[in-house]
């Protein structure tokens, strides 16, 4: 999975170890430092059990966000591909540490439009974070609309968005 994930497991496992060493100090007659690292070694046994739990769950809402993202898609009726009409900004990230990036829409029909617009974040190795559908309504004919796609939840490291699917209705 994507960084992210491995950063919070090190850091998860780094805290079990050291409160699993604090434990092994204290003046109970613990077993000094073999009970240390028996300690050390069961609680390093259940932070990667614990971390597996959430590198899967997070596979897990992205993959039941893009599912709902695809049926979201597939009810449009008379849908056309757009994709090549949608360009992104770059993205930044919001207040609540969210990433945003623009989207742009053109409307090359003669009349109004509306578009549906997949948008994927990724890290840079293009590992799909995260993935959100944004419409853009109601772009008057031969002119171009904007709105703001904005991640699900906090990204972390170098985030870059693509345009995954748009159609124009």
């Amino acid at each position: 999975m994507s960084g992210r994930v491995t950063r919070r497991t090190a850091a998860v496992v780094l805290t079990a170890v050291l409160g699993a060493g604090a434990g092994g100090c204290s003046d109970d007659g613990g077993g000094g430092a073999s009970g240390v690292a028996s300690k050390a070694a069961s609680v390093g046994a259940e932070v990667t059990a614990a971390a597996s739990s959430v590198a899967s769950q997070g596979a897990s809402a992205l993959a039941s966000a893009t599912a709902e993202v695809g049926r979201k898609l597939e009810s449009i009726k008379g849908g056309i591909d757009a994709k090549d009409d949608v360009k992104l900004g770059k993205p930044a990230t919001d207040g609540d540490g969210r990433t945003t990036v623009p989207v742009t829409a053109d409307n090359t029909e003669d009349d109004k439009k509306s578009f549906a617009v997949q948008v994927d974040f990724v890290d840079s190795d293009g590992n799909r974070l995260d993935t959100v559908l944004v419409t853009v309504r109601d772009v008057p004919a031969k002119a171009s609309g904007t709105a703001t796609a904005r991640s699900t939840h906090r990204l972390s490291g170098t985030v870059q968005a693509r345009v995954a699917k748009a159609l124009r209705y």
